[in-house]
């Protein structure tokens, strides 16, 4: 098998990149938007910079960053698994699944909630989402809290949330660009398009922006890194027709349609419906002497948010505000399991239906000028069906609830530390509870209650340039119905007797606005009791993985992240100092979880060169971790990794237009050094890849 000449896409880049009479001028930072109350065809542009912008500030005494997409420099319509890629702390990996799952802080993907429009996408079958195959066309930004997150956002929320925003809130709306449309290319011949457009018009009581827009992602497959770091078994087993992976096509299309309403007395409303269909193969894993020879020849999702609030009102006890939101997630998929890696003869199939239905009511109220209470009532109604080859279908259901309230006190200085400033205490308490109605053939789970707490302050110093942030926390999480009850087509056993997690954690940290620089620096400490992981059980039938509670999981570190600019120069990095340790129960005896490396960093640079194109370098360093060895019972090290990628970009203002009136032009290398990244036992990173995109706007 061949690969596809690079003339046409080398040929087009060089000329967008380097002809200065294509453009008059390049575009502005921003163009001025009209009021709330008047409408033209002008729109708000957030700047366009090399590396992804990323606002770093502190939300209840937590750590959060804000990355807005149209920064985003990977991928033109990026998946959420390509966004949180460019997140600082957030480490992404592909499972033996062909999932994409994040890691944070020592928790794993099933403690981090999901939330698109306040539709939490890790309540459901798994409790957990693949990122990889979340679109993002609809989105306007990505939200990551990290660690102590509020006990508001309902239940199973331990160790992050990741919020994706797209048409929910009150705050004043921005008129996007009436049309966009993105094309992107890489040198295996894999395409990515996309289109939106959008529309904002005034009505006798506010404001309307109706969107949508859709995606294609095709791909016939990622590349294989450089031969000297893969073994020839290893060689083998990932190659197909020596070119690219093995059984690692992708095809996703995707499109969504939002509408929200903003009115000029506060009242709000908005829906979102988003929906994609997949076709894909899963990489065998290099490391197992059965790997899982799957594809998903069907995977499809819809997501539909319904949200509105009535804005902050006058009551005979102060201000008040009340939300309501709705969200309907509806999915299927379809499992092959093959007997060979010809991938010709399907062995068994497995095949389900999902049904997540969610409801939230928040409030809000001031109790004087100086402090607020708020609380919130979340319900998830999960439904999921499942028919294996030969059996009878099985149906399973799930219900989980929450409801916590918080206080938050607003003073000028914290009581005891008068070189302070502006301090906010906020406390809060949650109850959460789970059971399962409907377990098939297999015992159900009892109902479940657990409580949580959180204590949050952040204080400003006395010039108002440094944050200081912290907290703690106690949380609960409840074990899913896949983890209790499924098999995975016999490679796992299946356990009903799990508990629920226990996260008990602590944070401090400070946040610093200079001119030239912001930074963050956060140490945490965190024990996660109960927690669920794999181990590796021998049966008759061969080598199994199976879940339990462990006594507890210990993890303890300190982040530092930082963005700025030296002359012309602009940076971002960030590192991860951590050691998280596996007690076993009953004894003292320690090992070391599941890809937790000592150590993750990163550093972007960004520098102007000639014909108005920017330079950009990312290098990636991850430490050492290991992985479970189902065949040999044991943990398996992987090997420190390092990284860099590399790209041009130049954005152009096309003068004469009011469509498509700017250009944003890219070329990128990635995993410049060729190197076989295992960020997962058996499942190297793609190597080598070219790759490039145009964005009109």
């Amino acid at each position: 098998m061949s690969k596809p000449t690079l003339r046409g896409p080398l040929g087009l880049a060089a000329v967008i990149l380097t002809l200065p009479g294509f453009a008059a001028a390049q575009a502005p930072d921003s163009i001025r938007s009209d009021t709330l109350n008047s409408f033209s065809d002008s729109f708000l542009m957030t700047e366009i910079r090399v590396l992804a912008r990323q606002r770093l500030t502190a939300t209840g005494g937590v750590g959060a960053i804000e990355m807005r997409l149209d920064s985003l420099g990977s991928v033109p319509v990026p998946t959420l698994e390509q966004a949180l890629r460019e997140m600082p702390f957030v480490r992404i990996r592909e499972n033996s699944r062909g999932e994409a799952q994040p890691s944070l802080r020592g928790a794993t993907d099933r403690q981090i909630a999901v939330l698109v429009d306040g539709v939490p996408l890790t309540l459901g079958w798994d409790h957990r989402t693949d990122l990889s195959i979340i679109p993002l066309t609809a989105a306007r930004s990505v939200n990551l809290l990290r660690g102590l997150s509020s006990v508001l956002h309902g239940p199973n929320v331990l160790a992050g949330v990741v919020e994706v925003d797209v048409a929910r809130g009150n705050e004043r709306m921005e008129s996007p660009p009436p049309a966009t449309f993105s094309l992107g290319m890489d040198q295996t011949g894999g395409v990515t398009v996309g289109a939106t457009g959008a529309r904002m018009a005034d009505s006798d009581g506010g404001q309307w922006l109706v969107q949508a827009g859709t995606a294609f992602r095709d791909r016939s497959g990622t590349t294989l890194p450089d031969a000297d770091d893969l073994s020839a078994a290893e060689r083998a087993l990932l190659s197909q027709d020596g070119d690219l992976r093995l059984n690692s096509d992708f095809r996703h299309v995707d499109g969504f349609v939002s509408a929200r309403y903003q009115g000029y007395e506060g009242a709000w409303g908005s829906m979102m419906l988003s929906g994609f269909d997949v076709a894909r193969g899963v990489p065998p894993e290099t490391n197992e002497a059965e790997p899982r020879l799957w594809r998903y020849p069907d995977q499809s999702r819809f997501v539909a948010a319904f949200s509105g609030g009535t804005g902050d009102r006058e009551t005979a006890w102060g201000v008040g505000d009340l939300e309501a939101s709705l969200g309907v997630d509806v999915g299927s998929f379809r499992i092959q399991q093959f007997n060979s890696a010809e991938y010709d003869t399907v062995i068994d199939e497995e095949e389900g239906d999902d049904r997540t239905l969610t409801l939230r009511l928040l409030g809000d109220h001031t109790i004087s000028h100086r402090a607020d209470v708020r609380a919130a009532f979340t319900y998830g109604d999960v439904s999921h069906s499942e028919r294996l080859t030969g059996q009878d279908q099985n149906d399973f259901r799930q219900r989980l609830w929450s409801l916590g309230a918080e206080a938050e006190w607003r003073g000028d200085d914290l009581p005891g530390w008068g070189s302070l400033g502006a301090t906010r205490v906020n406390v809060g308490f949650a109850v959460d509870g789970a059971d399962t109605p409907g377990s098939a053939d297999k015992p159900p789970l009892g109902r479940l209650w657990d409580w949580g707490a959180r204590l949050g302050f952040s204080s400003l110093t006395a010039n108002s340039m440094m944050l200081f942030h912290g907290g703690v926390s106690r949380r609960a999480r409840f074990p899913s119905l896949r983890e209790l009850y499924s098999d995975a087509l016999g490679r796992f056993l299946a356990n009903p007797g799990l508990t629920p997690e226990i996260l008990t954690g602590a944070e401090m940290g400070l946040t610093w606005d200079l001119p030239v620089f912001d930074l963050q620096v956060v140490g945490f400490h965190q024990v996660l009791s109960d927690g669920i992981v794999r181990i590796a059980v021998d049966t008759p039938e061969g080598a199994r993985r199976q879940r339990v509670n462990r006594d507890r999981i210990r993890s303890t570190g300190i982040e530092v992240v930082a963005t700025g600019a030296l002359g012309s120069v602009e940076y971002a990095g960030d590192v991860t100092f951590q050691q998280a340790w596996q007690f076993d129960e009953g004894n003292d005896e320690r090992t070391r979880p599941e890809y937790e490396p000592n150590m993750a960093a990163r550093l972007s640079l960004g520098v102007p060169v000639a014909s108005a194109v920017t330079l950009s370098a990312e290098y990636r360093y991850v430490g050492s971790q290991f992985c479970l060895n189902t065949d040999g019972g044991g943990l398996d090290p992987l090997d420190t990794t390092h990284r860099m990628d590399l790209q041009l970009r130049r954005l152009f203002r096309l003068d004469g237009r009011r469509t498509f009136a700017n250009l944003d032009g890219l070329i990128s290398l990635a995993n410049v050094m060729d190197r076989a990244i295992f960020d997962q036992c058996g499942l190297p990173q793609p190597g080598r890849t070219l790759r490039f995109q145009v964005r009109l706007f």
